[in-house]
């Protein structure tokens, strides 16, 4: 064991080298010093009676090389800095974390943490939570923020009392950027491209001409006369409105811009950011400004194959099997703005953020369809989707009674809103010559909206006790609120063919057929199209009231423990409701429970640069509002239908952690853990067989275990040589690798409620084999970074390798007494290559970044396999490449 032993002189230096560290809650000073005599430390006098050097106790300094964000948690945990965010270029924070270990992400936008899903991870914006904009999800997805706004990312593993229940995999805490000790103003603008996309002749349709700022200029505004008839709860048909009224509803929709699908060549993708600071010092302390800014415009398209199965005989064969093409505009733009006062003793913090994310959509998709007798069927689409969160909070940091008291308290409001309007689809068959001609009864116009809100407070109150030898123990005790709303409604329109229609009619272009000429009562009228069992709206609500206490204490020498309870009761209902007035109202599912979730942990920092960390705690997991809600939906990105099951409940969950941390230089280290993780009652995605159509649902399975390994590394190294490339430069190598195998408990006796059963009973073993893994974890995860850095060059490169293995998307279905087997996807393996150098330009500083993704090739592929592979959903994804330039002022 490696000891340092000091005079009370050194002992002054040693904890001044410790910086901020000192600065933190006592026990994490208490972890780095103590002594060896503790009745000569506990007593001031004998030191001070005696000035000589040798009279002073032995300390022991330990921990000094452990970083100060692993010292300050008691947790496994694991961070992002800015200069990780800075390093691997990564535009959002969902792309950043996917460097996380035991982190995946999926479809872009949700984490998935060590092989959870989405919906067992929170999501914290300053330590508050946060809305979500998404139909299928109430947590946010982490590609609405830039990683540019951030300062750092927090996700803690091992579960604490002062952290919200919800708590499965993992809580990510998003820490924004905040004023700078020196005035600063960036500017930066960038271009980039993909293989697939750009320069080639793609998809689009027209829509308004603002679309590529992300806000549309009334083109997409729902008429007047249609947006009172959903206001007053009338049903837009024959027996509620005259033909007229009918005409003239169909004749204020919008027509070609927004249904006729071209072809053009997709331009390069562009991004603009801004971003500055200052800190002006007054007589009530320092004055904080930060503003960021940036607008981003990408294009996407694809090529894929989209095929369902059925079995034939032993093994599975298409049903159907479509050719999609797709070309999608993502816009995004987000404004960051914050203030804060700030002493030697008090902070007082005020953050406001909003993004906005904009999808512009044009898809095709034809081929042979089961439904349709094996006959070609096309649809076409166009879509709009706008996705904006704002959210403003107010938190401050206070420290009392001359240090050994700490207040932190905040409160925040947040709101999310999702809109869709105008969501097309025109669908054609095929005639005797091979000619496609409109199926009029396959045609769609839908508005969607969904609203989140989220109002939040917290209050935490700390205490550092002075013990023994140096230590101290802290006390903690906290409370927190939050109460969480949302309502959807969804309309579908359609119009009917009234006397059916001509061979000209059929063989029109799409705007022809939809023009005012043929919207009449004798030719096309138009309809809405009611959703069943309240399907089309609800509306929900969570509300949670929490108290805690924890000690975090050192009681026995390099021995941290940190123990404490959380008391949670939870409120959750979601009411399905009828978009017509007088028609009846749906039974609400209501999930009320209340939680006593207990935790501890321990710390042995048994030498200078290593430490064991050991936690057990329970925690909970609920329903997602959509997926209680018996509403269907389209998933865009798969074409795939979801409903909810409103027989959903709460998850409860036993988590172990174990984990070996040694930092053997500054920035570098060594860590081996392990986790495991008993589940009851884990929500699961299953596929369902509804009147010949797939649609994917949820229900609670009986119960799963999930355990793993986590390693993970980091090492510079420099090398002596007359070269100036090998020399000049510090070179890194970081890896990371999480192994983990879970498994889903089926018994003979155990049954499950699903939507389909209308809440009776079902054998369990029908919807889930014993043994098989749970959806959404993958056995193998795995990062790595290879670089160099040099500061003479002022340049820095990175080789980026993440490897993810195969999951389950979904339960296969059950069809006619058998069931298909579960849709798998391959995430596979992405390389990418990040390059930036720093350079002076007539006393100007500025900024070059290169940025090359995906340089393996690896393609996106969903699909089952039994005695063949049906391909349910498959693209290219191609190689992306991206250049930046920054000005910095």
């Amino acid at each position: 064991m490696n000891m340092t032993k000091l005079t009370l002189g050194r002992v002054l230096l040693a904890t001044s080298a410790l910086g901020a560290s000192v600065m933190l809650p006592g026990s994490a000073l208490a972890q780095s010093v103590y002594s060896e005599t503790p009745s000569a430390a506990a007593d001031p006098a004998a030191v001070a009676d005696d000035q000589s050097p040798t009279s002073v106790a032995e300390i022991i300094v330990l921990g000094r090389n452990i970083p100060q964000q692993n010292r300050a948690t008691a947790e496994v945990a694991a961070f992002l800095t800015q200069e990780d965010l800075q390093r691997t270029g990564d535009s959002t924070a969902a792309a950043a974390l996917t460097r996380v270990t035991g982190l995946s992400i999926v479809e872009g936008r949700f984490i998935y943490v060590r092989g959870l899903g989405e919906r067992y991870s929170s999501a914290l914006l300053n330590g508050s939570p946060l809305p979500s904009p998404e139909p299928l999800q109430r947590v946010v997805p982490l590609d609405l923020f830039p990683a540019s706004v951030l300062k750092g990312v927090q996700v803690q593993k091992s579960y604490s009392p002062d952290f919200p229940g919800e708590f499965g995999g993992g809580v990510i805490n998003l820490s924004t950027v905040e004023a700078p000790a020196e005035a600063f103003l960036d500017l930066k603008v960038g271009i980039g491209g993909n293989t697939e996309t750009t320069g080639k002749d793609n998809l689009v349709y027209y829509g308004s001409d603002t679309d590529w700022t992300g806000f549309d200029n009334d083109t997409r505004k729902l008429p007047g006369q249609i947006a009172l008839a959903f206001r007053e709860g009338k049903q837009i048909n024959r027996a509620n409105y005259s033909a007229d009224a009918l005409q003239a509803m169909g004749h204020s929709l919008v027509n070609a811009p927004l249904r006729l699908l071209q072809m053009q060549q997709t331009p390069v993708d562009t991004s603009v950011e801004i971003s500055g600071g200052f800190t002006s010092p007054n007589k009530l302390g320092d004055l904080g400004v930060i503003v960021a800014a940036g607008y981003d415009n990408s294009w996407r398209a694809r090529e894929a194959i989209q095929q369902e199965g059925m079995f034939q005989g032993d093994g599975l064969v298409p049903r159907s099997s479509y050719t999609v093409q797709s070309n999608q505009n993502d816009v995004r733009l987000n404004l960051l703005g914050g203030l804060s006062l700030s002493n030697e003793n008090h902070e007082v913090k005020w953050t406001n953020m909003y993004v906005r994310s904009t999808t512009k959509e044009a898809r095709s998709a034809a081929g042979p369809d089961f439904d349709a007798g094996g006959s070609i069927i096309r649809n076409d689409y166009t879509e709009w989707f706008e996705r904006q969160l704002f959210t403003t909070q107010l938190a401050g940091e206070h420290y009392l009674g001359g240090g050994n008291w700490k207040l932190d308290w905040r409160a925040a409001y947040a709101k999310s809103t999702r809109d869709a309007p105008y969501e097309t689809r025109f669908q054609y068959g095929v005639d005797a010559d091979g000619r496609f001609i409109h199926n009029v009864q396959g045609n769609l116009i839908s508005f969607s909206e969904l609203e989140d809100e989220v109002l939040s407070g917290g209050v935490d109150l700390a205490y550092s006790l002075p013990m023994q030898a140096g230590r101290e123990a802290t006390i903690k005790v906290g409370a927190a609120t939050l109460d969480n709303t949302r309502n959807a409604e969804r309309h579908d329109l359609q119009f009917e063919a009234v006397n059916g229609l001509t061979d000209s009619q059929r063989l029109a272009r799409v705007d022809y057929l939809f023009s005012d000429y043929n919207i009449n009562p004798n030719t096309l009228q138009l309809r809405e199209i009611a959703g069943g069992n309240g399907a089309s709206a609800y509306d929900a609500d969570l509300k949670t009231n929490a108290v805690y206490a924890m000690v975090d204490a050192e009681f026995w020498p390099t021995l941290r423990t940190t123990f404490g309870v959380r008391y949670e009761d939870g409120n959750q209902s979601v009411t399905p409701r009828s978009l017509f007035a007088g028609s009846p109202t749906y039974q609400a599912t209501e999930n009320n429970a209340d939680y006593w979730l207990p935790s501890f942990t321990a710390t042995w920092n048994f030498v200078e640069d290593q430490q064991l960390r050991f936690g057990v705690s329970k925690t909970i997991g609920r329903p997602q509002f959509r997926e209680l809600a018996p509403q269907t939906y389209t998933d865009p990105e798969s074409d795939r239908i979801f409903i909810g099951n409103p027989y959903l409940v709460d998850t409860e969950i036993l988590n172990l952690d174990a984990r070996w941390e040694w930092y053997f230089a500054p920035q570098q280290f060594v860590t081996a853990g392990l986790f495991f993780k008993k589940m009851d009652k884990p929500v699961e995605a299953v596929i369902v067989d509804v009147g010949n159509q797939r649609q994917q649902s949820f229900l609670n399975a009986p119960e799963a275990n999930i355990m793993g390994i986590e390693l993970e590394a980091k090492k510079y190294y420099e090398f002596a040589s007359n070269s100036d490339f090998i020399a000049n430069k510090r070179w890194l190598i970081q890896a990371n690798y999480t192994w983990s195998d879970s498994e889903v408990s089926v018994g003979d006796d155990d049954t499950v409620m699903t939507l389909g059963g209308a809440g009776m009973p079902e054998q369990a073993s029908f919807f889930i084999r014993d043994g098989v893994r749970m959806q959404g974890q993958s056995e193998h995860v795995a990062n790595m970074q290879l670089g160099w850095e040099d500061d003479n060059a002022r340049s820095q490169a990175t080789l980026i390798l993440n490897y993810v293995s195969e999951r389950i998307t979904a339960r296969g279905a059950g069809v006619g007494g058998a069931r298909e087997p579960d849709y798998l996807q391959e995430p596979g393996a992405f390389l990418d290559f990040v390059y930036r150098k720093d350079f002076t330009i007539k006393g100007q500083d500025m900024g070059l970044a290169f940025e090359a993704r995906n340089l393996l090739g690896t393609d996106f592929e969903e699909f089952q396999e039994q005695n063949g592979r049906i391909l349910v959903n498959a693209y290219e994804l191609g190689q992306s490449f991206s250049l930046s330039l920054t000005a910095r002022f």
